[in-house]
């Protein structure tokens, strides 16, 4: 089979999409990578097709508006009507008739437009749990987990309003317009139950990081996080590995790869490090964020695959991306999450929710606070205990990603998903 990937988002976004397609590969299918130009060099031999330039991303993580929580939908939406038409002709270049799979991730629609529009089989590819409305246990989209506060009606009309008065403008509109092009038909409030309607509807974190309630959408499959960093072959650089070696485990601090406008959490973090005496490492590739100079025992790494790294941290400083949120639940090491926007305050949730982090939002991330927060983490052994307990879940789960190709490719076949170790499917 001919397998066709499309990832939107970021670096942490695309490399569950890389680790996935390279298994595929390695099963004999043919199998192309669509996304952004500047992740095709994590894109570890895979055939890869960029749909926007490295120009359009870098311009989209320097606007000030991608960590706004309310202002960051526009932009996003902004980039899915101008990207959509150009990744649809890309991949359907692409489609050999009756031999062709298209796996999306959350927002790369051009998958699901393939499959109404040249009937091709499509799987969505879910991997974060905050993409599910649901009334008995509602996502935390905002600071104050204002809809888990809202009795069941009121939640409906919640949504309701947000899909009317910014949802349907910002996306479902450009959607249809471009369906009208395509001779397509319209589709309802394309956020809501729509987005799970592939042909197979995967999530990739387990049920225990968001148990499945009653009114999530039936028969989606779950498996466990990917946890796939290239970190086989990205082996941490020689300066940092000196540095961890010099002394006590530092503390790493990052704002993701989704973002360039991070400078004052940098500032605090830095200053954080120098109020406690605490060795901290900086983690990102655009320096010009960073205060200048760094105090003593504070270092920058542009890159470091975290999968070598947490385990040698004291603790985590991070925004709460699904990836790094993930990554640092497998290390066991205590996190302190600075959720911004989209689904990170719903991670930072999970986080809370297990017991191993804390959570402080940007307005409150002075470096006071933050020496204090790292001292509590640091210093509660029945935090650490947890820490433990949940990594050890991480590596009980089995290969994620060998259970998501089962599933993948049962598509192909017809059949009930395959559910390897780690797996499961929900149904109603």
């Amino acid at each position: 089979m001919k397998i066709l990937i499309g990832a939107a988002g970021s670096l942490g976004d695309t490399l569950p999409f890389v680790a996935l397609g390279l298994a595929l590969q390695r099963r004999g299918h043919q199998v192309q990578l669509f996304a952004s130009e500047s992740y095709g060099g994590h894109a570890a031999g895979l055939p890869f097709t960029p749909v926007a330039s490295i120009a359009e991303t870098d311009a989209l993580l320097r606007d000030p508006r991608v960590t706004d929580p309310r202002r960051g939908m526009a932009l996003i939406g902004e980039a899915f009507a101008a990207g959509l038409p150009r990744a649809f002709d890309a991949m359907r270049a692409e489609v050999v008739p009756g031999q062709t799979l298209a796996v999306g991730s959350t927002l790369a629609f051009a998958t699901r437009l393939l499959g109404d529009a040249l009937g091709v089989p499509t799987v969505t590819v879910h991997l974060a749990p905050a993409v599910f409305r649901s009334v008995r246990q509602p996502p935390r989209l905002d600071a104050h987990g204002t809809l888990a506060k809202l009795p069941a009606s009121l939640q409906r009309a919640a949504w309701w309003l947000i899909d009317r008065l910014v949802l349907d403008r910002l996306f479902t509109r450009p959607f249809n317009a471009y369906r009208r092009q395509l001779g397509l038909g319209r589709v309802d409030r394309l956020l809501g139950a729509w987005l799970h309607q592939a042909d197979l509807t995967l999530c990739m974190f387990p049920p225990w990081f968001a148990p499945p309630p009653v009114d999530w959408p039936a028969r989606l499959v779950c498996t466990g996080f990917p946890l796939y960093d290239n970190g086989d072959t990205h082996p941490l650089p020689p300066e940092l590995a000196a540095f961890l070696a010099a002394g006590e485990p530092p503390v790493g601090f990052t704002s993701g790869t989704a973002n360039a406008t991070s400078h004052a959490f940098f500032a605090a973090s830095a200053a954080a490090c120098a109020l406690s005496g605490r060795r901290g490492l900086l983690i990102t590739k655009v320096g010009a964020q960073l205060p200048t100079p760094l105090p003593p025992g504070v270092l920058h790494v542009p890159y470091a695959p975290f999968s070598q790294l947490l385990p040698r941290l004291a603790a985590f400083v991070h925004h709460g991306g699904i990836g790094t949120t993930s990554q640092a639940l497998r290390a066991g090491v205590p996190q302190l999450v600075r959720p911004m926007a989209y689904d990170q305050f719903d991670n930072a949730h999970q986080v809370q929710r297990l017991g191993v982090g804390a959570r402080v939002l940007p307005v409150d991330y002075t470096p006071a606070v933050v020496a204090q927060a790292l001292e509590r983490l640091t210093a509660d052994g029945a935090l650490r205990n947890r820490c433990e307990e949940v990594a050890a879940r991480c590596r009980a789960d089995g290969d994620a990603i060998s259970a998501a190709c089962d599933a993948v490719l049962s598509v192909i076949r017809g059949a009930q998903p395959t559910l390897g170790d780690g797996a499961a499917a929900f149904t109603k």
